[in-house]
């Protein structure tokens, strides 16, 4: 196998093992198996065509063709010219490919399914960092920056794994990197070796093959440091920067920290961060709100709905969105005949609670806010607009509390047919238990609202279903059947299953995401915390509008109106109203209606509640210690200017040569500086430096390879000539001008540079590289230093002993 063969099948290897750290994001792994042998053909092409041999730019152009046709070829083949060639409806198939991707992504949990999205992003993105894997250390022949994009697949990878990724993974892709670096390195060795090893008169012990080996040895030194910088950065950053986390309920940049600095959260992802917030070990408060409403058991704060069911997943439907109204359109299907209360509710946010919803009661009808937000008239939601979240921010809502009865739901007519149809709609892949398990719990029932009440109470009491956040995350088809089997998980699970199976029943659902009404406090407040994150579905009666039901069992409060047998109260808008069974639980925090009278809100989240919170206490402080924000503000910095450090080296040099000196200053080394500075200066520009040549002939050299004009070809000489006058001269004299007579010559070479040229020569240096010389340099001398003076401290210590003081003593 030739070295260019052999270095090509690394870097294949390395760009798999990088990718395996992405393997325990999604379930199952086949795909893998599809990245490995699409990147096996884009490397096969670019062996051939190197062997042809082409140009650099038309192999690289070569695998870009067919990466392209791989693709269409595997995801698009339908819409495809001839199955082959990507046309507009292949484009546009991608596109929508990509978009799914994109939204899959923040929506389920891990392991995440290989949906067809998340499948073209795994596959896509595999192939395309092998392909600039290869690029760089094959067709360029520099395997030591290929590290950058594997270290950039590596760390997707740890910033979205919980707790980053894990040791085995990070061992194979530092095993894929450092292969890839020895194999590059031995490649570079054999081309070496032929063209010095052959000489004559250069024997075995020759001082020609001598030098070889040290010359030859220094740049795959060079790699291995470049090599253990990479990893190491691999394994800081991931550590030091905040992790990937929340989602649409969480902080954005949390995770299970105590804090964050967050950011905006555009996308919906209620699995994830549902099941994060409920498993956080701290109930850190989200926000605070004051209101006039009497029954806080009904103050859910709402903040989106789900309403499309693909089969793969609830999400939302994609609305137009308007200006905020001052007044806001009433509710849909709400009639005059219902009771409504009017509410007032002051909401505060946490500073570190990020998210582009904006959470409410519903249905509202006025809100006042500041900032960029708009109206979603079919979710009455609003949502950010360019960069607006709902960090520490303050506004009022003006909603209603609606208080049907049973009687009303039982005889509410049929919905209108364009709703029916929008909202029972459910996808063929939706397994058969599903409607027969709907039709059998709610045998005998006469109306959907009857329907509707055996559904909750089949999941909240009599169904046999045990709370359990830990259980994995879903909301498919697949997830619900799994569900309606082991009977066994979170809000997510219930609301969606009863949501599924209300739709195979002909009524109108979709799933609410947002909070329970939160915990009271003794200033009046009421706290809303991670773990009252919740989710709910929504069942439409015409007449009554989207009504709340509660299946899951020991969150939230099961509503009154879902109790047919209950007497309606005489008048239910008088003040001497009864108090309903969610505002009977002490404190006004949301209750388990199976706890016995007075225990429901004085714990949350068991069977009956979790961590008990004392009367007036507040959940923990959301401040970010100010260490804590100081070191992750420096790392973060010190990554961000980690690629400015060959142009910052290259400028503190550059002053440093150029500076001169005083009267005693050594002519010598400020005209050996400003020659350094020239020749450094050609070699950022492209022109490797010669140490071989004299200063006049590498001049001559510099002034023919870099077409420089006759004004700096003259400077080019005298910096030389002054040189070899320092140098050679018996008394050497200073030269004037040496600082001008640089500039000169390097604004000839920026005058026949191209802009690309400058902005490398600016940018990324080709010099710097002296700085990991000097580095490497200091540390041999460190370590030699070290390894000398133990013999030398062993020596004196075992003198010190036999000392005849010591021996009298």
């Amino acid at each position: 196998m030739s070295g260019r063969a052999r270095l090509a099948l690394c870097a294949a290897v390395a760009s798999l093992s990088a990718a395996c750290a992405l393997l325990p994001l999604v379930d199952p792994f086949t795909w893998l198996l599809e990245a490995a042998v699409l990147l096996g053909i884009v490397s096969a092409v670019g062996a051939l065509t190197r062997r042809v041999p082409l140009a650099r730019p038309l192999t690289l152009a070569a695998q870009v063709l067919t990466c392209v046709l791989l693709l269409t070829l595997l995801f698009t083949r339908g819409q495809a010219v001839a199955g082959l060639l990507p046309g507009p409806d292949a484009l546009t198939q991608f596109g929508r490919l990509l978009q799914d991707g994109v939204q899959d992504v923040g929506r389920y949990a891990i392991p995440a399914p290989v949906t067809p999205g998340i499948r073209l992003l795994l596959v896509g993105g595999v192939l395309v960092i092998g392909l600039v894997v290869d690029a760089l250390a094959v067709t360029y022949r520099s395997a030591a920056p290929a590290g950058l994009p594997l270290l950039a697949l590596y760390s997707v990878a740890a910033g979205l794994s919980q707790g980053g990724a894990g040791w085995l993974w990070f061992l194979i892709a530092a095993a894929g990197y450092l292969l890839l670096l020895l194999a590059e390195g031995r490649d570079r060795l054999s081309r070496w070796g032929r063209v010095f090893g052959g000489g004559a008169g250069a024997g075995p012990g020759s001082a020609a093959e001598a030098g070889f080996a040290g010359a030859a040895l220094a740049p795959v030194r060079t790699g291995r440091r470049i090599g253990a910088l990479a990893l190491g950065i691999a394994l800081v950053v991931p550590a030091v920067l905040p992790s990937l986390g929340g989602g649409l309920l969480g902080p954005a940049g949390g995770g299970a920290g105590p804090g964050g600095a967050g950011g905006t959260i555009s996308a919906v992802n209620p699995l994830v961060s549902l099941q994060n917030s409920l498993n956080q070990p701290a109930d850190k408060e989200v926000l605070n709100y004051r209101t006039t409403s009497r029954d806080a058991g009904d103050m859910y704060l709402r903040i989106v709905a789900l309403d499309q069911f693909d089969g793969s997943a609830w999400k939302p439907s994609e609305r137009t969105v308007v200006d905020v109204p001052d007044q806001l359109p009433g509710p849909p299907g709400l009639g005059s005949g219902v009771d409504t209360t009017r509410v007032n509710t002051s909401v505060s946010t946490a500073k570190w609670y990020a998210q582009n919803w904006l959470p409410l009661p519903y249905p509202a009808s006025k809100v006042d806010i500041a900032g960029r937000w708009r109206f979603e008239p079919k979710g009455r939601t609003l949502v950010g607009d360019r960069g607006q979240n709902t960090r520490g921010v303050q506004y009022q809502v003006e909603s209603l509390q609606v208080r049907p009865t049973a009687q009303q739901l039982a005889t509410a007519p049929a919905p209108p047919a364009q709703l029916l149809r929008e909202y029972t709609k459910v996808p063929d892949s939706l397994p058969r238990v599903v409607r027969s398990t709907a039709r059998k719990v709610t045998h005998g029932a006469k109306d959907s609202y009857e329907k509707a009440v055996k559904l909750q109470d089949w999941f909240a009491f009599n169904g046999g279903f045990s709370y359990n956040t830990e259980v994995r995350a879903g909301s498919g088809s697949e997830a619900i059947s799994r569900f309606l089997v082991q009977k066994e998980g979170f809000c997510v699970h219930f609301s969606f299953s009863m949501a599924a199976m209300a739709r195979t029943l002909g009524i109108p659902a979709r799933v609410a995401v947002g909070f329970t009404p939160g915990t009271k406090q003794v200033d009046g407040t009421t706290s809303v915390g991670l773990k009252d994150a919740h989710a709910w579905p929504e069942l439409y009666f015409q007449g009554i509008g989207w009504t709340r039901f509660e299946p899951t069992p020991s969150r939230g409060s099961v509503p009154d109106y879902s109790y047919p047998d209950s007497p309606e109260p005489e008048d239910p808008g008088a003040p001497s109203q009864e108090p309903s069974q969610s505002s009977e639980s002490p404190g006004g925090s949301s209750g388990d209606p199976t706890c016995p009278p007075g225990q429901e809100s004085a714990q949350r989240g068991s069977a009956c509640g979790t961590v008990s919170i004392e009367a007036g206490g507040r959940p923990p402080d959301d401040g970010t210690p100010g260490w804590a924000v100081a070191g992750i503000s420096l790392a973060a910095l010190l990554v961000l200017l980690l690629p400015a450090v060959p142009l910052l080296w290259r400028l503190r040099a550059r002053s440093r040569r150029l500076a001169g000196g005083g009267p005693d200053t050594d002519i010598t080394a400020v005209t050996m500086a400003a020659w350094r500075e020239l020749l450094d200066t050609a070699w950022d520009h492209g022109i490797l430096p010669d140490e071989s040549l004299t200063p006049r002939k590498a001049a001559a050299r510099l002034v023919r390879v870099g077409e420089l004009p006759q004004e700096a070809a003259d400077a080019a000489q005298r910096v030389a000539a002054a040189v070899e006058q320092v140098l050679y001269a018996p008394q050497p004299q200073p030269a004037a001008g040496l600082v001008a007579d640089v500039a000169r010559v390097r604004a000839g070479l920026d005058t026949r540079a191209s802009g690309r040229q400058r902005l490398r020569a600016r940018l990324a240096p080709r010099s710097s590289v002296r700085l990991l010389w000097a580095l490497a340099a200091r540390w041999t001398a460190l370590t030699t230093r070290c390894a000398t003076s133990r013999p030398v401290v062993a020596a004196r210590r075992a003198a010190a002993a036999f000392r005849p003081g010591r021996q009298r003593a």
